[in-house]
Order: C-alpha cells, then sequence, then structure tokens
C-alpha cells in the first residue's frame, strides 16, 4: 500500500469535486446509481428474457453512474479528466439509446433508463451528464500564477 507521503508526491494537492455545485452533482448521481441498479437487478433477475436489451443497458448505465460518482468524490485531476470522459460517454449513449427508443420503439419492449432521453426519470439522465459535462470544464482548478 502507498504511504500518505507517496500518494503526496504523486498527486501533491487534490483538488476537492464535491464542493459547491460539485455536491449537487454527487447526490444526484448516487439517486440514479441506487434506481438504475436496483431496476435493473431486479428486471435481470425476474423478466431479463422480456427484454434483455433493455435490462442490461440500464445495468450499464447503473456502473456508469457508479463510476461517474467515485470519480466526483476522489477528487483530483486525474479523476475530473476521468469522470469528464465517462460523461461525455454517458450523454453519448443517453443520445443514443433515446433517439433509438423513438425511432425504433419495437426493439425496446420495456423502457430502460436512457428510454426516451430518461423521460421515466424526469429527463434526469439527459440534463444531468449536461450539467456535469459544464461544471467539470468550467470547475478546473487556477494554477498559481495564472
Amino acid at each position: 500500500m502507498a504511504t500518505t507521503r507517496e500518494r503526496t508526491r504523486r498527486e501533491p494537492h487534490r483538488t476537492r469535486l464535491i464542493g459547491g455545485p460539485g455536491l449537487l452533482l454527487v447526490w444526484l448521481y448516487g439517486v440514479m446509481v441506487v434506481g438504475a441498479v436496483s431496476r435493473s437487478a431486479y428486471q435481470i433477475a425476474t423478466e431479463f428474457d422480456r427484454a434483455p436489451l433493455a435490462y442490461t443497458l440500464s445495468a450499464l448505465a447503473g456502473v456508469v453512474y457508479g463510476f461517474i460518482t467515485y470519480t466526483l468524490v476522489r477528487g483530483g485531476e486525474t479523476a475530473r479528466r476521468a469522470a469528464l470522459v465517462c460523461c461525455a460517454a454517458e450523454l453519448v449513449g443517453v443520445l443514443t439509446v433515446g433517439t433509438w427508443t423513438l425511432v425504433d420503439p419495437s426493439a425496446f419492449p420495456d423502457a430502460t433508463v436512457w428510454s426516451d432521453y430518461g423521460m421515466g426519470y424526469l429527463f434526469i439522465p439527459v440534463l444531468l451528464p449536461l450539467t456535469a459535462v459544464y461544471w467539470l470544464r468550467t470547475a478546473r482548478p487556477r494554477r498559481a500564477g495564472a
């Protein structure tokens, strides 16, 4: 295990990502983790054969939400960049699945977290990554002397 001194040498002053609006993002992503994972776990366990693609995509959404929550709580520049990449990927997923569910509803006999751009979740699945990407890009730490 790395000692505190070794960790400090690698990332001397980890910037917090959960201050201000970041705290709200962590809370919302945490709620989405619980919603997506619990919903998909129940559906996969009880009726997977009904809509395997939809339930698998909901489980994937829960994993993505969990990773973003972790990176926001972890903090630091590396975590901020990882969260930014994951939020961008999440947004692509929401837009892709949302459009797919509108163009070919028969492909999804049951809704996913990202169906209809997250309408079943009050459009939070499409608004959350947009907000997170904006905040992560604007909340970059300022360099001394810049």
